[in-house]
C-alpha cells in the first residue's frame, strides 16, 4: 500500500525539485503572480503559504531559515517588509491556484498562482525598470 508517501515527483531528483521550487517560489514572491502546470502550482502552494507563515515571525532566526530556503536576498527582504505585514491577520490562504487551459505544444494543464490580495503594479516591475535604465543609458549614449 501507498500510504502518505507524499508529493508528486514530477520525474526530477530531490535536488533538482528542491531549486526548482526554490527559484518558484522567490518568482512568485517577486511577481506575485507567475503561469507554470498545474501540478507544480499546486506542490509550489504549500511551499509559498510556509515561507510566508515564517515571515510573519520576524526573527532573526526565521530569515535565516528563509535564507537557506530560497537563497535569495530580495526576495527575503520582500517577504519580510512587504507580505509578512500584509498577511498577519491572515491564518494560511495566502496563495490562489486558478486553472487556465492547455498549453499549446503539449496540452499540459495550466495554472496561474498567485497571492491572494496582489500588488497589480508588482508583475513584470523589474523588467519594466530595466528597460527604462537601458533606453535611458541609449539615450545617454547617444547624446554624446
Amino acid at each position: 500500500m501507498r500510504h502518505s508517501h507524499g508529493y508528486r515527483k514530477l520525474n526530477r531528483t530531490h535536488e533538482h525539485r528542491k531549486a526548482m521550487f526554490a527559484n518558484m517560489a522567490c518568482s512568485l514572491i517577486e511577481h506575485e503572480q507567475i503561469k507554470t502546470t498545474l501540478p507544480k502550482a499546486k506542490e509550489l502552494k504549500p511551499i509559498v503559504e510556509k515561507l510566508i507563515t515564517i515571515a510573519k515571525k520576524n526573527s532573526l532566526h526565521s530569515r535565516r531559515i528563509l535564507i537557506s530556503r530560497i537563497k535569495q536576498q530580495a526576495a527575503v527582504r520582500k517577504l519580510f517588509d512587504i507580505l509578512a505585514s500584509r498577511y498577519k491577520d491572515r491564518n494560511g490562504g495566502c496563495v490562489r491556484v486558478l486553472k487556465a487551459g492547455q498549453r499549446y505544444g503539449d496540452m499540459a494543464d495550466m495554472a496561474i498562482i498567485e497571492l491572494v490580495d496582489r500588488d497589480e503594479t508588482s508583475k513584470g516591475a523589474s523588467d519594466r525598470k530595466r528597460l527604462e535604465e537601458q533606453d535611458a543609458a541609449e539615450a545617454a549614449g547617444n547624446t554624446e
